[in-house]
């Protein structure tokens, strides 16, 4: 199948046969993207299901299911210390491309960042077009911003590991710990630019965390869970 462009669907848009597009949806299809009447593209639900649509004028029929599988065979959990700036932004378009399941933006005791009532709906849309973008069959749940360490309920089940990212201490690599395990789940902490305080970083061995390192270096709080994560999907990927 040729290279089609892809559009998140909600789920009351799906009418039997017929997906009705929103004004949005239309601007950008028929707009910025200039597709016309008969035009074929791709649409997803963002929780696993993709179908072949073609427009016709405000919707678009629904031709044939789609299987396809692009999701990372284990769940991760990405828990970021909020960076200065946009720069959580950053982190939500890239870790969505790279597979990450859910995101959890961290107001530490470092946070500089007091997050807006308007974040979360962006943080929302830009991990939605990265979904469409890098073809993944679901989008990322990001949650609301929440106080370190989260409550156990938002990092999975008891069959997931646990990971808190430290600098400057003589922990294992965050690579050496995935190969060694194989886990349905993954849960991983990114601290704020100043990293951890020691509290922190105690009440997290507490709740479960392992503390790790990704290297030698000192990495920018958006470096840092970018980095993690690539970590993560490229262990999952050779499994």
């Amino acid at each position: 199948m040729a290279q089609l462009q892809r559009i998140v669907i909600a789920p009351q848009q799906q009418q039997e046969e017929e997906i009705r597009l929103t004004p949005q949806q239309q601007h950008y299809l028929y707009r910025v993207l200039r597709l016309g009447e008969g035009d074929r593209l791709i649409a997803m639900d963002g929780q696993g299901m993709s179908w072949l649509v073609q427009l016709h004028q405000t919707s678009a029929e629904i031709l044939e299911p789609i299987a396809v599988e692009t999701e990372l065979s284990i769940t991760v959990t990405l828990m970021v210390a909020l960076p200065k700036g946009s720069g959580f932004d950053q982190v939500v378009r890239c870790c969505t491309e790279l597979g990450v399941t859910t995101l959890i933006p961290l107001v530490s005791d470092r946070t500089l960042l007091k997050p807006s009532s308007n974040k979360l709906e962006r943080w929302q849309r830009i991990a939605r077009e990265a979904a469409e973008q890098s073809e993944r069959q679901i989008v990322p749940t990001i949650a609301a911003p929440t106080l370190f360490p989260p409550k156990l309920e938002l990092m999975g089940n008891e069959d997931t590991h646990r990971y808190i990212c430290v600098a400057r201490s003589d922990v294992p690599h965050l690579l050496n710990c995935l190969q060694q395990t194989k886990p349905r789940g993954i849960a991983i902490a990114t601290g704020p630019e100043g990293g951890w305080t020691a509290s922190e970083i105690e009440q997290a061995s507490e709740a479960g965390f392992q503390p790790v390192s990704l290297g030698d270096r000192i990495l920018r709080g958006i470096t840092a869970p970018i980095t993690a994560f690539s970590v993560v999907a490229a262990v999952a990927e050779q499994s």
